[in-house]
């Protein structure tokens, strides 16, 4: 199969379908085109016999590798979500139900998740049979830092992280690497940078699911057995009852980490942080589709839910429009945001029969 757009690249050798995301000057950030021909492509090779795997991978500057996926295209998202262009809700609506097939997928489906790994590019990526990482790997979900919250199924495997390492990593958008992804389960095993090209090219030789792990497991290498650092704050802090609680006893001690951590939140969107907070305890007791759902709900409050005062066009516009990184929230503090503008935020705009994503199992 020839590529379905410029910036995806799909074919098939031997048993297996690859893909590869050729937006390498945007570090592959996923455009509608790019939802809709990976979504294609993934339910044509899903009643094709003789594919037994799909493999995933980014593209840099340099050539396959490098960059796996640095989310959704937020340019677009703050022009759509500016003019009312329609496009912006079929962006959502289609990469949930995407996110969805990689995670119901019946076919083994292995995303390389070497370099950049952020928001739409752990969509793509979560749900995977083999989640692999390299030393180059950059791991997050900083949507709160554009006034967002970590959708595209984040509430579903943020909350299934080790004790309230998903809070940590939903409320602050922190970066972790491999050795850490694969502490807090959000990666399988780790292969190095020499190994990637030939574990690739080696799938084409596949003949059976065992010839995957196989494969797998020669190129993979020893990861140290640590726990993640600040693990006992973390827990400590991220399980308090409140963004309030968190903050005013992370700023009431005097360590470092505790410092640093909430700088952090008191640079987030006030109102989000507590909205991401709801959502990843609300997630926790939630199927993936029902997460979705509430997810799909959510994003639609962000862009509609206040007209002229959205936190995500506010948060987009200091961070990659005009660069200015002073975004305006409101409300400005973490200790004025009210129950009643979180609620809002759960509160369905469809019927459960109209939902769009209606249809999810």
């Amino acid at each position: 199969m020839d590529a379905i757009t410029q910036d995806l690249v799909c074919e098939v050798r031997g048993g297996v379908g690859f893909v590869t995301l050729n937006r390498p000057r945007a570090l592959n950030a996923l455009t509608l085109d790019m939802v809709r021909g990976l979504m294609a492509v993934l339910l044509a090779w899903k009643d094709e016999a003789h594919i037994l795997a799909v493999a995933v991978r980014g593209s840099d500057k340099q050539g396959a590798f490098g960059a796996f996926c640095a989310g959704g295209d937020i340019r677009f998202l703050h022009q759509g979500g500016s003019t009312g262009d329609p496009r912006v809700e079929d962006f959502f609506t289609e990469e949930y139900a995407l996110n969805h097939l990689i995670h119901t997928y019946p076919k083994p489906y292995l995303a390389f998740m070497d370099g950049i790994v952020m928001g739409g590019g752990m969509g793509i990526s979560q749900g995977a049979a083999q989640r692999l990482v390299t030393e180059r790997t950059k791991m997050a979900m900083p949507e709160t830092a554009i006034g967002l919250f970590p959708d595209v199924g984040g509430g579903y495997f943020l909350s299934r992280c080790p004790g309230h390492a998903g809070e940590w990593l939903a409320l602050t958008g922190e970066t972790i690497g491999a050795g850490d992804a694969i502490a807090l389960r959000l990666a399988d095993a780790q292969v190095g940078l020499q190994s990637l090209a030939p574990l690739w090219e080696g799938l084409g030789a596949i003949r059976s699911g065992a010839d995957i792990q196989a494969l797998i497991a020669t190129h993979s290498i020893a990861v140290d057995a640590h726990q993640i650092s600040a693990r006992a704050q973390i827990d400590h802090y991220f399980s308090m009852d409140s963004v309030g609680a968190i903050v005013a006893a992370l700023e009431a001690s005097d360590g470092a980490w505790e410092a640093k951590t909430a700088a952090t939140l008191r640079k987030r969107s006030p109102l989000m942080l507590h909205v991401v907070l709801e959502q990843i305890r609300r997630a926790r007791h939630l199927s993936l589709a029902d997460d979705l759902r509430m997810e799909r709900d959510m994003v639609r409050h962000c862009f509609h839910l206040r007209p002229g005062q959205s936190e995500t066009l506010e948060g987009i516009r200091a961070l990659a429009v005009d660069k200015d990184h002073t975004p305006r929230w409101l409300p400005g503090r973490i200790e004025d945001v009210t129950p009643d503008m979180v609620a809002a935020f759960f509160a369905s705009p469809w019927p459960a029969h109209a939902h769009p994503l209606a249809a999810l199992r």
